[in-house]
């Protein structure tokens, strides 16, 4: 049997979750980025091949005053070397690259921007010379900005996006711009495809004397969805 208290805190629920569904907006995207990778360390500058990977991101935004909006990015990155010795790749790089954002929309209109800061983390190992082995475990504090202008009554619209980590020790870059087309543009959801170019330079152990610097660069292909 359901008590008074009970049935009015699930009313309530039902209420908070219809309104919810109203005010709550949720962005998510997946690309196919096609990339050229660079290492380089002291005494070592590998050729590595050509790879890929499949970010993706999350956001939610709200318009409840002063309270930021939250994204999350996220990137496998792996790479190896062209040179091998007994069918095993000599250099070898696998990371796992996250950003958690906090922003605030302060345009929200044909042209749309937004700024917050973060916290990027890096996590993953470099393999070298077969034997030796970095291990990354990194949080950087990050700045963030997104640009974007729309095209009335075309679906299509531009968007530049960029972020920059720093700590005493690592520095980390990142920038992309893309081209979107909506072929989806309905009362509930927005779908698009969208294609860019991105690139990705980070510097570990900045300063000392084992600094690496890795680049990932390249175009990529990608669908958005806006519930």
């Amino acid at each position: 049997m359901i008590t008074i208290p009970r049935f009015a805190l699930a009313l309530s629920l039902a209420g908070c979750s219809f309104a919810h569904a109203d005010i709550i907006g949720v962005k998510a995207s997946l690309d196919y980025w096609k990339y050229s990778a660079d290492w380089t360390q002291t005494q070592l500058s590998p050729a590595l091949d050509d790879d890929y990977a499949l970010p993706f991101s999350v956001s939610v935004e709200h318009p409840v005053p002063f309270l930021p909006n939250a994204k999350i990015k996220h990137t496998n990155l792996q790479a190896e070397s062209e040179q091998s010795v007994a069918g095993v790749k000599t250099h070898q790089l696998d990371l796992d690259y996250s950003d958690f954002i906090l922003y605030y929309e302060i345009l929200d209109n044909i042209v749309a921007a937004d700024v917050g800061i973060g916290a990027k983390l890096i996590e993953g190992d470099l393999k070298s010379n077969l034997f030796q082995t970095q291990e990354v475990s990194e949080t950087l504090p990050m700045l963030y900005a997104e640009a974007a202008v729309k095209l009335p009554f075309t679906g299509l619209s531009a968007k530049a996006e960029v972020n920059y980590a720093k700590n005493s020790d690592n520095e980390v870059r990142d920038a992309q711009a893309e081209i979107k087309y909506n072929f989806i543009d309905a009362i509930l959801v927005d779908v698009g495809l969208k294609a860019g170019y991105r690139i990705l330079d980070i510097k570990l152990n900045q300063d000392s004397n084992q600094e690496t610097q890795l680049e990932f660069k390249g175009p990529y292909l990608g669908l958005e969805a806006h519930f």
